[in-house]
């Protein structure tokens, strides 16, 4: 698959939202359908009940009297707060593979009241920025995500979110992703433990940082020393300007706090939910074996090539398997013509649901994903996963107990260990019985909502 183009703001390594198709349109302030709240009403802390927000983008109406426990009722992080995205409107489900519009309405069930910043860059000024990326010594620009992580961009951002939050009155910002940090108030860039009742408070919800995410990047060679630097540089500025970070994984919080010098009290593994895919209690054969890949963009990158070689060699010694290939039609020519392949694209929802649960294996060897929506889907779906030993599929599976880990993206690797996983359809079966509970216990946004609110 082809880089993006400069002008498409394009979700880099480490930010899993989709680019927003409307990044040069006005910032604003998502707007809000209330849904009604008596006013008698209010938290258990004895604070009033704020009329929700953010759900009411998605006709959703969420409870108007918030699910508190007796251990949560003393002190929050915040009343009201936005939520941040330079990849689209917050509220979107698609921004961020709906990162922050799920915290956002998990958090409004809490009794917060939630709004959305989207701070972009105009096409003039990405004109502008390129110039400056190659003049200034930055080598070849590849995609528009390093535009974005230059300080230009970043300040053009922060002072975005800095006037929008004087407009409104904003004192509490949770940024998903680091591209619109450092903040650029006065207050913010001191030290954060200070002022803490006058200043805006900033927080951080990430998957993934700089230095993790260039360990495994298919195009790293391509960036020039400075550039590297540099994009190290303001990532260890972003992380030390704010009060506290949140992290989809604990490796990311273990990385922070080792790499960067974070301190650890200021740094949560808090996780990620689900989206809209539901459980599945019904009938399931793995004696036959069938492969599933599924991705929405960034067709190398999820290891599509990597899937197509280990798949080719495996099929010679188990000719049963067969592989669905769920993407975009502009890879159609990528894969090969193959009576075991099926090619897949511009699926409903309901035939995705349905194609997790027919399968017996999701084999998907993510080259630098930070954290995988996707093996969340599968593992709900009582389908084992098969991916590579890196970032956040080893947490995801319980190290190997839901699945199976490759040690080297290798499709020779690949093939012998899909010849693994098929060659006993009884612990496949355990394997995605044991995800599912494992992901509903552990991956939902109430969960991730109340680790960030609560202290």
């Amino acid at each position: 698959m082809s880089e993006p183009p400069i002008h498409n703001a394009a979700a880099p390594d480490g930010f899993l939202g989709t680019s927003d198709p409307a990044a040069d349109q006005p910032t604003g302030v998502t707007k809000a359908v209330a849904v009604h709240t008596p006013q008698s009403q209010s938290h258990p802390s004895g604070r009033p009940v704020q009329p929700p927000v953010f759900g009411g983008f998605s006709g959703e109406e969420t409870p108007a009297r918030p699910v508190i426990t007796e251990g949560e009722a003393g002190e929050r992080r915040f009343d009201h707060v936005a939520i941040t995205s330079v990849f689209g409107d917050p509220a979107h489900p698609r921004t961020w593979s709906g990162a922050p519009r799920n915290l956002g309405v998990a958090l409004e069930k809490l009794g917060v009241t939630v709004e959305g910043f989207h701070p972009h860059l105009s096409k003039t000024f990405k004109m502008g920025l390129a110039a400056r990326h190659v003049m200034g010594g930055y080598g070849r620009l590849m995609t528009s995500e390093q535009l974005y992580r230059a300080a230009p961009a970043r300040r053009h951002l922060a002072r975005q979110l800095a006037a929008k939050a004087a407009e409104r009155g904003t004192r509490h910002i949770i940024h998903t992703g680091a591209l619109d940090l450092p903040a650029v108030e006065a207050q913010a860039t001191a030290d954060p433990m200070a002022d803490r009742a006058h200043r805006i408070h900033h927080y951080l919800y990430c998957d993934h940082t700089w230095a993790l995410a260039a360990e495994h990047r298919p195009d790293i060679a391509g960036y020039s020393a400075r550039a590297l630097e540099a994009y190290e540089e303001l990532e260890r500025r972003s992380l030390h300007c704010v009060d506290h970070i949140f992290t989809f994984g604990r490796y990311v919080r273990d990385h922070i706090i080792s790499h960067y010098g974070v301190p650890a009290a200021r740094v949560t593994a808090v996780g990620s939910g689900m989206g809209d895919i539901k459980p599945y209690i019904g009938p399931k054969d793995y004696a036959k074996p069938k492969l599933l890949f599924v991705c929405k963009h960034l067709f190398r990158e999820k290891g599509g090539e990597l899937v197509i070689e280990a798949f080719q060699q495996a099929v010679l010694r188990r000719p049963d398997l067969t592989l669905t290939i769920v993407a975009d039609p502009s890879v159609r020519d990528r894969v090969p013509e193959h009576p075991a392949i099926d090619f897949r694209s511009a699926l409903p929802w309901v035939e995705l649901q349905e194609l997790y649960r027919r399968s017996s294996l999701l084999v998907q060897p993510m080259l630098n994903d930070p954290w995988g929506q996707v093996y969340l889907e599968a593992l709900i779906s009582r389908t084992p996963v098969l991916g590579l030993r890196r970032n956040g599929l080893p947490e995801i599976t319980g190290d190997g107990r839901y699945g199976f880990l490759a040690s080297h993206a290798d499709p020779q690797v690949l093939a012998d260990l899909i010849i693994h996983a098929v060659s006993d359809p009884q612990r496949l079966a355990v394997m995605g019985a044991r995800g599912q509970n494992h992901v509903l216990e552990t991956y939902t946004w109430d969960r991730v909502a109340r680790a960030v609110l609560f202290p």
